[in-house]
């Protein structure tokens, strides 16, 4: 039992700290991932904003009061009261 013992090497790799020596990425990898995740992520929106605003434009939904106020600014004018 104890032979078994010593060729276990601990959990956190050679220097038992738990980290490793070589990362599986590396910051320039990292970077390139994210920019490109946030890229696609703004388009996602964009297009979102887009089919939105046609959306809006053919009545197929309902407004909610930031897009009626910036459409039909004339509903929110209080000097009738």
């Amino acid at each position: 039992m104890g032979a078994e013992d010593e060729k276990r090497q601990p959990c956190g790799g050679e220097d038992g700290a738990g980290t490793r020596s070589n990362p599986l990425l590396t910051p320039s990898q990292f970077l390139s991932w994210k920019r490109s995740k946030d890229a696609a992520e703004s388009t996602r929106r964009a297009e979102a904003a887009q089919k939105r605003a046609a959306d809006i434009a053919s009545g197929a939904v309902q407004m909610n009061g930031r897009e009626l106020f910036l459409h039909e600014p004339g509903v929110f004018d209080n000097t009738r009261y």
